[in-house]
């Protein structure tokens, strides 16, 4: 190591910072690997200045979201929150914990965000101040900062950690008991038009994986997403809606997929969260030919979903009375599945056919 990068090294205090800027400066893939074998270059064997922990932290920080990092290759860990620099939060098992990890500074959050959201080809900055992304990974990324974020940069990383795979796994995990499989199952087999309910990682994205394992591999299966979580075996096409780039343009709606996804030949079009216009496109869906579809909703309970799913269809441009889309949506609609997030966990909480005039329960946890 030359003189030079010793003496910016000195004193200890603060030899992490100083070696990661370092490492900035030079020509070095900003990987594990090539910054741990570029750190060696710069710490001298017979008198090291930075211990083995204080190298780690030196590369942690600079590999993709820096110190939070460790939290994605852990699976118990669903939701990582970062409200300020020096304030992370994580969900693990269901249950949210104040993390001792924290970042250096703003700046060391906004270069985290930057780096991961930077193949997407979107931007975050005063003009643009939040973004949402799926990463490589399949997580899905939230980030704004000032001056929509108080106190800083700030994101949420929502990880899908998919575990059960069948209904049989859901049984197993006490989310739901063999009654309520055996009429999901039949439902699906059934073709019966499906929407599962539920609040903010209650498990309706779960549920609708395992109730889509029990399609028929012979079955065209069209899944329309804001983000791509589902996974679908058989004859399966996967679309995935796309945001608007730096410049504004190129932006793809779900709403725009559904109406293509009709003209793929669809048997069953599946879409994975109806949160806008979409719901008109999606019902008229349901009652032209594609029985079998399914989809999710955020809604505290079964009769609050189809209030939901009527104010999305009416919310768009188009000229619908609120007394047809009412009789489209109790036509198109067959089965609504509410699941609930407790201290024990998640798990299916009751199951309604839908009828002409009112919800009729079958089946409650």
């Amino acid at each position: 190591m030359d003189q030079g990068v010793g003496s910016r090294l000195e004193p200890h205090v603060g030899v992490v910072e100083r070696l990661s800027l370092e490492l900035l400066k030079r020509d070095v893939a900003l990987d594990r690997q090539s910054l741990l074998a570029e750190l060696v270059s710069l710490v001298p064997d017979q008198a090291p200045l930075v211990t083995p922990t204080e190298m780690e932290s030196v590369v942690e920080g600079l590999v993709g979201l820096g110190p939070v990092e460790r939290f994605r290759a852990d699976p118990e860990v669903t939701d990582i929150l970062v409200n300020r620099f020096d304030e992370v939060w994580i969900e693990r098992g269901g249950q949210l914990e104040r993390s001792p990890v924290s970042y250096s500074s703003d700046d060391a959050v906004m270069s985290a965000i930057e780096r991961v959201i930077a193949p997407s080809g979107l931007r975050l900055d005063r003009a643009s101040p939040a973004v949402d992304v799926r990463l490589a990974d399949g997580s899905r990324l939230h980030a704004t900062l000032p001056p929509i974020a108080v106190d800083g940069p700030a994101f949420a990383l929502r990880r899908f950690v998919p575990r059960a795979r069948t209904l049989l796994d859901l049984q197993d995990t006490g989310a739901v008991d063999r009654e309520g499989v055996d009429y999901l199952a039949l439902a699906v087999r059934q073709r019966r038009n499906i929407v599962v309910t539920g609040g903010t990682g209650s498990g309706k994205t779960t549920l609708l994986n395992v109730l889509s394992a029990e399609i028929p591999q012979s079955q065209r299966t069209i899944t329309v997403e804001d983000s791509a979580e589902l996974s679908l075996h058989g004859h399966t096409l996967r679309l995935e809606a796309r945001p608007a780039n730096a410049e504004g343009a190129g932006e793809v709606t779900v709403q725009q997929l559904v109406r293509n996804a009709l003209r793929l030949r669809p048997d069953r079009i599946i879409v994975g969260e109806v949160r806008g216009p979409e719901a008109l496109d999606m019902i008229s869906a349901m009652n032209t030919g594609h029985d079998g579809s399914m989809s999710t909703v955020h809604a505290n309970g079964p009769d609050e979903a189809m209030w939901r799913i009527e104010t999305l269809a009416l919310s768009g441009e188009r000229r619908v009375s609120e007394h047809a889309v009412q009789r489209q949506l109790r036509s198109a609609v067959h089965v609504l599945v509410h699941t609930e997030r407790t201290s024990d966990g998640r798990r299916v909480g009751s199951i309604h056919e839908v009828g002409r005039d009112q919800l009729r329960e079958v089946w409650r946890c």
